[in-house]
């Protein structure tokens, strides 16, 4: 089948709802023979994928062992269980981790998809049994702008481009190079169909069984049947203020999401009308989030100078934190503390400024529309800085002076800033490489031993607005290791399966590591088509 093509069959072996991760595995299915369907909410291929690193969370995988990474499947077995402390996702774990290693190697032999690299990033509980420095993080290669041709019209820009028109020059790469490859990749096997501006609006259901989907086309309603099942891939529900409201924990606005525009979780919606179970709706996959002059924050991964201070003039977390953690910590304290942090406000000064710059380039000054817009403030000094923010003054001033303490000393002994490998990889003093199997021992700067704790002591100061962002909401429809979506009583419901955040995450409340998102998107998809393969239509 083409792209579109005016006399299309209504009857396929496969439909996939969402273009984003679950493109892997409509390409899976195709590549099999099936004839299969991808139908796309929005106008633009890729979904939230695109806006990712695509970073790949593969433990075992090949792109592993070519880099020489010492890695042991059983030990990151060991991590999960650790780290999730949930007995009632094992089998997703373990579901998971066979399938990432599987998948990569069959990816590979498409010459489309190429050779996964390895990319360095420890694993985000460092502490925990099993845990690995070098991390289980493997990436798409780069993609040529020129090798997609047409197919590049049909995807999805990153957040910079679409935001700001920043050119994403000649290579894609991250999501845009993943979702690139498994266009090509699907729409070639001559299995594939893509119908863009098609939105599921119900399942279609007989004898107990999905069979197809009810949807809008360009405005149109139209049906679709599926002979071997339906898989749910369309993300989550981020950008539903109205779920959003109902079920997490604290009331945020859409707009704070670096989720898809059209998230809006008709997926989940559909599944749950025809009795599917649900877990984990009250969660997401946090992260800080710095307010940009247009008002929207921007996924902030860690901050390498400054602090962060609550309503109280309080600095309250290991700032460089991996992100999910850190985004939890806002709410979970926003929540239990009585102190609002939400928003909460990045203090730095001159020295920090004149060392990293803020919002562009080292060699240029920051943007005038910053200030204009009041996305960032300047104060000649502390009495300033606590009355633009509605902090008590000497609240502040202790919270400084014992930062200031811990810098002269190198430890920061609240909250330990600067002593995890993730911390040191991410934010060590002028980005310089660190072997990812080493300690991330961080040099350090003049004067300073602990790059990551400069002093605030050199007006003017700085405050931007943090706030808790997400890269997509993470609960979704309960499913079992083939990805099949499960009821109440944990039947499963035949011929319906579900991926990415459409399904609740195998991680529970927790982010183990770098790609574990598009990786338990792409994997479970790939389990999806596995099982339906042998499925009687």
């Amino acid at each position: 089948m083409t792209l579109n093509e005016d006399n299309h069959d209504e009857t396929y072996d496969v439909i996939v709802v969402g273009s984003g991760g679950g493109l892997v595995g409509a390409y899976v299915a195709a590549s099999r023979g099936l004839r299969t369907l991808v139908i796309e909410k929005t106008d633009l291929v890729g979904g939230t994928t695109a806006y990712s690193g695509a970073g790949l969370w593969f433990p075992g995988s090949a792109p592993l062992r070519r880099a020489g990474v010492e890695d042991d499947v059983e030990d990151a077995r060991t991590y999960l269980r650790s780290v999730v402390d949930d007995s009632s996702r094992e089998r997703l774990q373990d579901a998971y981790l066979r399938a990432g290693a599987q998948l990569i190697d069959e990816l590979e032999k498409n010459e489309w998809f190429q050779s996964f690299v390895y990319g360095p990033v420890p694993e985000y509980y460092p502490s925990a049994p099993g845990a690995s420095p070098a991390g289980h993080t493997v990436f798409p290669p780069p993609l040529p702008v020129a090798d997609l041709g047409e197919h590049l019209r049909l995807m999805r820009t990153s957040i910079p481009a679409e935001r700001w028109g920043i050119d994403e020059g000649p290579v894609l790469s991250g999501g845009r190079a993943l979702i690139g490859r498994a266009l090509a990749a699907f729409l070639e096997t001559g299995n594939g169909t893509l119908r863009l501006n098609t939105a599921l609006e119900s399942l279609v259901v007989e004898q107990g069984r999905v069979v197809g989907v009810e949807a809008v086309s360009d405005g149109e309603p139209v049906r679709f049947r599926a002979e071997r099942g339906v898989v749910l891939a369309a993300g989550g529900f981020e950008r539903n203020r109205e779920l959003r409201g109902k079920h997490q924990p604290v009331a945020r606005s859409s707009e704070w999401s670096h989720g898809a525009p059209g998230n809006t979780g008709d997926a989940l919606q559909a599944g749950i009308a025809i009795g599917a179970a649900t877990d984990l709706l009250d969660e997401a996959w946090y992260v800080p989030g710095l307010v940009q002059p247009d008002g929207r924050p921007t996924f902030h991964t860690g901050t390498r100078g400054g602090i962060w201070v609550n309503a109280a003039g309080e600095r309250f977390v290991n700032e460089t934190r991996p992100y999910d953690q850190a985004g939890h910590e806002i709410v979970r304290l926003h929540m239990t503390t009585g102190v609002s942090h939400i928003p909460a406000h990045w203090v730095f000064d001159q020295r920090q400024l004149d060392r990293d710059s803020f919002g562009g380039p080292s060699d240029q000054p920051v943007s005038p529309e910053w200030f204009a817009s009041g996305a960032l403030k300047k104060a000649d000094t502390l009495e300033e800085l606590a009355k633009l923010i509605d902090v008590p003054l000497e609240a502040l001033r202790k919270t400084i002076d014992e930062f200031n303490g811990y810098a002269h000393a190198g430890v920061d002994e609240k909250f330990h800033r600067g002593e995890t490998a993730w911390d040191q990889m991410f934010h060590h003093v002028l980005g310089a490489a660190v072997e990812p199997t080493q300690n991330y021992p961080a040099p350090p700067t003049p004067d300073w031993p602990n790059p990551l704790l400069l002093p605030l002591d050199t007006p003017p100061y700085y405050v931007a607005t943090i706030v808790p962002s997400d890269i997509g909401t993470k609960g979704g429809l309960k499913t079992d290791e083939n990805a099949r979506v499960l009821r109440e009583d944990g039947r499963p419901i035949a011929g319906l399966y579900a991926a990415g955040n459409t399904a609740a995450a195998m991680s529970g409340h927790v982010y183990p590591g770098a790609g574990t998102p598009i990786g338990s998107s792409i994997a479970f998809a790939y389990l999806a088509v596995l099982d339906l393969v042998g499925t009687v239509g």
